[in-house]
C-alpha cells in the first residue's frame, strides 16, 4: 500500500495535487476541534461584519463566526460523505465479489435486485423520504438510506473483475488447497479489487457531498446540524447576497469545489495507476 501511494505520489501529477487538496480541506475540518464556539452558538459576534483580521471570513448575520462555522460545517460533511462511502462499499464488496465468484442462480438474484437499484431515481427517493421521516429526520438514518442506494453501480463493476478472477488458476488452486469461499474471496479476490474500491469510494463521497449540499440547500436536512450545504441554506433564507454578505456564501461554496476537484483528481489518478499502460506512461514522462 506504502508503495502504491509513494509511485502515485511522485510518478502522477494529478494524485500530488489532490492529496495535497485534501490534506487542505481535513486541516480545515480538524480546525472544528479548537473552535471558542460551539457548533450552533448564535449571536454571539457582530452580525454582517466583513473580512477582517479580527474576522478573517467575515461574521454571518447570525452573529456567527464564519470560519468555525465552516470548519464544523466541512467535518460534518466530510463523515457525511465517508460514511454514506464506506457504508455503501461495504454492499458494493459483497455483492459484486459474491456474485461475480458463484455465478448462476445467485448471480441472476443479486443482479437482478442490484438493477432495480440503478433505475431508482435516487433524488425524488430521498425528497420523499425526507417528508415521511420529518419529525424523526437525522444524519443517522440519510447516511443509512443514502448508502443502501448508491453502491449498485460499483457492484456491477466489482463482479466484472470477480467474474475475470474466478477463472484463474490462482483461483482454483486456492479451491483444491480446500479454502472457503468466504476465505478465497477476502484473502484471494478482495486485493484484486481494492484500487477500483478506492477510485469509486472518491466518486462516491463526492456524490454523497453532492445530494447532502443539494437536501440542505433545500431544506430537507437537519439544518441545526452545521453543514456546507446548512451554511448556503442559512445563508439564502438571510438573503446574504441581496444584502452584499457575499462571504457568507463564497467560503463555503469555494471549499466544497476543492473537495470536489481533489477527490476528481484522486479517482481519476487511481484510475490510470489500474491501467498498465497510463502507469508506465506516468513513470517514463517523470
Amino acid at each position: 500500500m506504502f508503495k502504491t501511494f509513494k509511485d502515485l505520489f511522485l510518478h502522477n501529477r494529478e494524485f500530488s495535487f489532490g492529496f495535497v487538496m485534501i490534506i487542505f480541506v481535513l486541516g480545515v475540518a480538524s480546525m472544528s476541534f479548537f473552535s471558542p464556539f460551539g457548533p450552533i452558538d448564535i449571536y454571539l459576534l457582530p452580525p454582517d461584519m466583513p473580512p477582517s483580521l479580527q474576522y478573517p471570513m467575515g461574521t454571518t448575520s447570525r452573529g456567527q463566526d464564519t470560519f468555525w462555522v465552516l470548519t464544523f460545517a466541512i467535518r460534518n460533511t466530510l463523515i457525511f460523505g465517508f460514511s454514506v462511502a464506506f457504508l455503501s462499499r461495504v454492499i458494493s464488496l459483497f455483492v459484486g465479489l459474491v456474485s461475480g465468484y458463484l455465478g448462476g442462480i445467485v448471480d441472476r438474484v443479486l443482479m437482478s435486485i442490484n438493477d432495480t437499484f440503478v433505475v431508482i431515481p435516487l433524488f425524488p427517493i430521498l425528497v420523499l423520504f425526507y417528508f415521511v421521516m420529518r419529525d424523526n429526520m437525522n444524519w443517522i438514518m440519510l447516511t443509512v438510506v443514502m448508502a443502501c442506494l448508491g453502491w449498485a453501480y460499483d457492484a456491477r463493476l466489482i463482479r466484472s473483475i470477480a467474474m475475470s478472477l474466478r477463472t484463474r488458476e490462482f483461483t482454483e488452486q486456492s479451491i483444491f488447497s480446500g479454502m472457503s469461499t468466504r476465505q478465497i474471496l477476502t484473502q484471494e479476490h478482495l486485493p484484486y479489487v481494492l484500487p477500483v474500491v478506492f477510485s469509486t469510494t472518491m466518486n462516491n463521497i463526492n456524490w454523497s457531498i453532492g445530494i447532502e449540499v443539494t437536501l440542505s440547500v433545500l431544506g430537507f436536512t437537519d439544518i441545526d446540524t452545521p453543514t456546507i450545504g446548512g451554511m448556503i441554506y442559512w445563508a439564502n433564507q438571510h438573503t446574504a447576497m441581496t444584502a452584499g454578505i457575499w462571504w457568507w456564501f463564497f467560503f463555503p461554496v469555494a471549499l466544497v469545489v476543492i473537495t470536489f476537484i481533489a477527490l476528481f483528481l484522486l479517482a481519476v489518478s487511481m484510475n490510470e495507476y489500474i491501467d498498465p499502460r497510463s502507469r508506465l506512461s506516468h513513470m517514463n514522462n517523470s
